[in-house]
């Protein structure tokens, strides 16, 4: 697709090169799952180099791999947000979690390689078909014990957890990279069942950048839509006081939730 004026793009060792109607050559970086908001891609692709693929376990890798051929692959978690979560959940010696939205299972993967070997994962996504993708892998590594995976939208499966105290608190980590339009709905209820001192994080946050953009600045039609969601939800996070919060530039943003009352 065409942005600003672009007229052409090639592919040259793996890096895009699109040229501008001004003739002027710009790196566009061609990474499945490529959503950094940084605004040089070599930088991006320095990083990805030095710290993410040399230290990248092979399961992850080959789940990257497999999921870059889905037609929805810019669905999956970026490989350096992967990196994190993963070093992210040893930090914080997580051991029972909770993940909303699978896809092929990228994430899950990091998390569940993270965990102990009783460490155990509550998955939610309405599509088993994507889960299965990855599902192989996952298995393949030794850590599919871990997951426990409900199909079916994960607002029910919530209510139903908070209806039952015994769940309140129970919770170290949740990941959350599922529709943008329940976020706050989300959060209504997760708040509930992390434990005080536990996080919860929350995917695409930052919104592909648009959450600067002016209003009538040209984005595609999913990302107009989210917007507003976006926009209000970190509007209600920065407000709760039931939380610190800092959201990161990993990704399409990630904003960290740490509870503490």
């Amino acid at each position: 697709m065409a942005l600003n004026g672009e007229t052409k793009t090639e592919s040259t060792n793996g890096e895009a090169k699109t040229e501008s109607k001004n003739g002027e050559q710009v790196s566009r970086h061609q990474e499945v799952g490529h959503k950094s908001l940084l605004q040089s891609d070599a930088l991006y692709q320095y990083i990805l180099e030095t710290s993410v693929y040399p230290r990248e376990p092979e399961p992850m890798k080959e789940l990257r791999e497999v999921t870059a051929k889905h037609p929805w692959n810019i669905m999956t978690t970026s490989a350096d947000e992967g990196q994190f979560l993963n070093m992210l959940l040893k930090l914080v010696n997580a051991k029972n979690t909770m993940e909303i939205g699978v896809f092929t299972g990228y994430s899950l993967l990091a998390t569940a390689l993270a965990l102990p070997d009783d460490g155990k994962i509550l998955a939610m996504d309405i599509n088993r078909e994507n889960y299965e993708m990855g599902l192989p892998i996952i298995e393949k590594a030794g850590v599919a014990h871990k997951i426990e995976f409900k199909e079916g939208p994960a607002m029910p499966i919530l209510d139903e957890m908070i209806a039952d105290e015994k769940n309140h608190g129970t919770f170290d980590f949740i990941f959350v990279d599922a529709d943008k339009d329940n976020y706050i709905n989300y959060h209504k209820r997760l708040i509930d069942l992390v434990k005080v001192g536990g996080l919860i994080g929350y995917d695409n946050t930052l919104w592909n950048g648009s959450v600067v953009a002016p209003p009538d600045a040209p984005m595609r039609k999913y990302v107009r839509y989210y917007r507003d969601f976006v926009l209000e939800f970190n509007k209600a996070l920065s407000a709760d006081p039931r939380i610190e919060i800092c959201m990161l530039p990993v990704g399409d943003g990630i904003t960290l939730c740490r509870r503490i009352k």
